[in-house]
């Protein structure tokens, strides 16, 4: 890096993880944020960090212990809003930079939130349905002092869903006494849930890309299009892409990766992802890639929608695509960012590209403090006009200052949290 930071404690100086591609893109907007750079220590330093134990008993009559987390990253714009995620890979590094992107996420599409996370250190495929719910329980019930509908608000992410969020809010409501549906989103609609919130991420990925290829020139119809990962979001942006008249050549997930020239049979594809839990043994395939070819497919456009830092030096330099559109959360290294831009890639961010999720998920927490619902058309049409103005005022930003859509995105992002930080003060 070329800061010197300041570490904390908690992490290892030499193995600091996500933290430290958050920090570095940091101090490459610092630069550009003029009288404000003298409270940038402050977007340096998460708010609070909870970790927890989450025992619980398992169908055997043996105990287990999880470890848990929430970060709140920052809540000087409101409370506190970002995913959990159930995944046997998470690090505190890990969930401290996911909470600093939705700060920067939340800020850039301004939404009145702060930044959030949260995660189990767990792998949930190895846990019976009892077993996850007794967890989700366990850990939402610990975590219970620091959440709530004005302090911080949980959704789902990697590997947690409506079910999870339906426990999470159950155990909160059982906890206070009262039904308080608000203290998470992305819910079941029976539960307060919006419409729309469960397509909203791979949305917003498919109207910000249709915007940014727009401003390159590329037809949406023909264009090739490459897709790791094939959940929620890069499942429900390639079918929304397919629809559009593109084609899905290539997709990658933990089952392998498959390649068809002339574009694959997404709704097929998903049926078949649905059943079967990765696009293993799809029939309707050209090609089985080794993995690491994935990143040299010859495609318009890519889309990395699985997990953080996927896009680093070792594949950079492969990628043919002339636009990347982040789906997942930080998955380009900067050193990658670098060597993208050099090629002449452009790379949507994902705090711009995937916030049609936390978008949603405000719709859905106004609607439940309102208990006054809308219709789907009516999400699908706001969600559309946030994120396209979002774009392009990032795009804006980009022209007038010549930086990369990423600079601009966190631009516009850390100005808005550090003028309400200043406007705000120090306390006492």
């Amino acid at each position: 890096m070329s800061t010197q930071h300041q570490i904390p404690s908690y992490l290892t100086p030499t193995e600091t993880g996500p933290w430290s591609v958050y920090l570095e893109q940091i101090d490459r907007v610092t630069p550009y944020l003029g009288h404000l750079s003298r409270w940038v220590e402050t977007l340096k330093r998460p708010k609070r960090i909870l970790i927890v134990d989450v025992p619980i008993e398992r169908d055997d009559g043996s105990i287990s212990h999880f470890e848990g987390y929430r970060v709140q990253h920052n809540t000087s714009r409101g409370p506190g809003k970002g995913g959990v995620r159930f995944h046997q890979d998470v690090t505190l590094s890990e969930v401290m930079a996911l909470s600093a992107w939705m700060t920067i996420k939340n800020s850039a599409v301004n939404v009145p939130y702060g930044g959030a996370k949260g995660g189990i250190r767990v792998d949930p495929k190895t846990l019976s349905r009892g077993e996850l719910m007794r967890m989700t329980r366990r850990y939402t019930s610990e975590i219970g002092i620091i959440i709530g509908p004005d302090k911080d608000i949980p959704a789902p992410d990697v590997n947690t869903n409506e079910q999870t969020m339906a426990w999470m809010m159950d155990t909160y409501s059982m906890n206070e006494g009262r039904t308080a549906t608000g203290v998470v989103t992305g819910k079941p609609i029976s539960l307060g849930g919006s419409l729309g919130r469960r397509e909203a991420t791979g949305r917003g990925v498919f109207v910000v890309g249709s915007e940014a290829a727009a401003k390159r020139g590329l037809s949406i119809a023909g264009a090739k299009i490459a897709v790791q990962g094939f959940g929620n979001v890069g499942g429900i942006a390639a079918r929304l892409f397919a629809e559009a008249g593109a084609k899905i050549v290539a997709v990658q997930d933990h089952g392998g990766t498959i390649f068809h020239s002339n574009g694959f049979d997404v709704n097929k594809l998903l049926d078949h992802v649905a059943a079967k839990g990765s696009v293993a043994g799809f029939e309707g395939i050209e090609a089985v890639l080794p993995n690491d070819e994935f990143w040299s497919v010859n495609c318009d456009i890519m889309i990395p929608a699985a997990l953080e830092q996927q896009i680093t030096l070792k594949n950079a330099d492969q990628i043919r695509a002339k636009i990347i559109l982040e789906g997942a959360n930080g998955p380009t290294t900067p050193e990658a960012d670098d060597i993208l831009r050099d090629k002449g890639v452009l790379v949507v961010p994902d705090v711009i590209a995937n916030a049609g999720g936390v978008t949603v998920s405000y719709f859905e927490w106004v609607q439940d403090f309102s208990s006054y619902f809308w219709s789907e058309d009516e999400i699908n049409q706001r969600l559309t006009r946030i994120m396209k103005e979002a774009f392009n005022s990032v795009w804006q930003v980009t022209e007038d200052k010549n930086v990369s859509l990423r600079t601009a995105a966190f631009i516009i992002g850390c100005s808005r949290v550090l003028q309400a930080r200043e406007v705000r003060g120090l306390y006492p």
